[in-house]
């Protein structure tokens, strides 16, 4: 089930974890160009669900630097209010308890001469056929034997994964009854009514496993746009937990934000990005999002 001649809807998620960096800043001003480049509605959306790792102050800087940079969105919502929403779903899915630790899984993993050994470990399903009732336990999704195909609605690349093999059954909630981000994202993006999901390439090869909870649960699956991660010298992905140059830091240091708007459109690469004014407003960058060679009019994902 495709989202198909529906009002468009994009989002951008952030984690409240600590200063959005530059390359978190990127991120939300492509998804917002595009949402803006087809006149639709735009969500910011608060991934808090893993207390342990929220700042309180980071909602608020969040906000802030999204204004700053002329980001503006048309509601707001925190995951961390919508529990009751994700135990519904959870119900209606075929789970099982699951008690391994992940010392366990790694043994497990490493005795199965047949197991797969790729970029991910894949569960070996220890637990499918029963678990520990004296510990903890996470639910993990038995994934069904099927092989999920998507396309990026960008690159026009197309993954395909058998989920048995590839994926194996993934936990849809932790031991500590805080539930996973990619079921959590699926749940919130339906009732959303999300239709565009621009993100990071880096979740590229997690959305055949978000597209089968979606095909699970019945509901549509959006269209995907991954783009580049915003890298440093050294070639390495921007992160908080590295110390990645924080937004904040700039806007209080009475930085232009048209200038940082013109490096981040520049730093893509990408034609018509490449001429951008030294200086330049968000609004001002829409009409060559819409001109940039790889853009697609809003379709269903059947016709990319």
């Amino acid at each position: 089930m495709n989202v198909v001649d529906q009002p468009m809807v994009g989002r951008f998620a952030p984690s409240p974890t600590g200063a959005m960096h530059l390359g978190n800043a990127r991120t939300a001003l492509l998804a917002w160009l595009h949402t803006r480049a087809h006149g639709g509605r735009h969500i910011l959306r608060f991934e808090d669900l893993d207390t342990s790792r929220v700042r309180g102050w980071a909602y608020d800087t969040t906000r802030r630097d999204l204004e700053w940079l002329g980001l503006d969105w048309d509601a707001e919502y925190l995951q961390s209010d919508r529990l009751g929403l994700y135990a519904e779903a959870l119900a209606r899915l075929d789970t099982y308890p699951c008690t391994c630790t992940r010392k366990e899984i790694a043994a497990a993993i490493q005795a199965s001469a047949g197991a797969p050994h790729g970029e991910e470990d894949v569960y070996p399903g220890i637990c499918r056929s029963g678990s520990d009732p004296g510990r903890p336990a996470a639910r993990r999704w038995r994934v069904p034997d099927e092989v999920v195909c998507v396309s990026d609605g960008l690159t026009g690349e197309t993954l395909c994964q058998h989920l048995r093999s590839e994926v194996g059954d993934f936990v849809l909630q932790r031991n500590d009854s805080v539930f996973a981000y990619h079921f959590a994202v699926v749940v919130d993006d339906a009732d959303m009514g999300v239709t565009d999901i621009l993100r990071g390439t880096d979740l590229w090869t997690a959305t055949p496993r978000q597209v089968a909870l979606q095909e699970a649960l019945g509901v549509p699956t959006p269209r995907y746009l991954h783009v580049p991660l915003m890298t440093d010298f050294r070639g390495e992905r921007l992160a908080k937990r590295d110390g990645a140059p924080p937004v904040m830091a700039l806007r209080e240091a009475g930085e232009s934000p048209e200038k940082v708007l013109s490096e981040l459109a520049r730093s893509l690469n990408f034609q018509p990005f490449k001429a951008v004014p030294d200086e330049i407003s968000a609004s001002d960058l829409i009409p060559l999002w819409r001109e940039f060679g790889h853009f697609h009019p809003v379709k269903s994902l059947s016709q990319t």
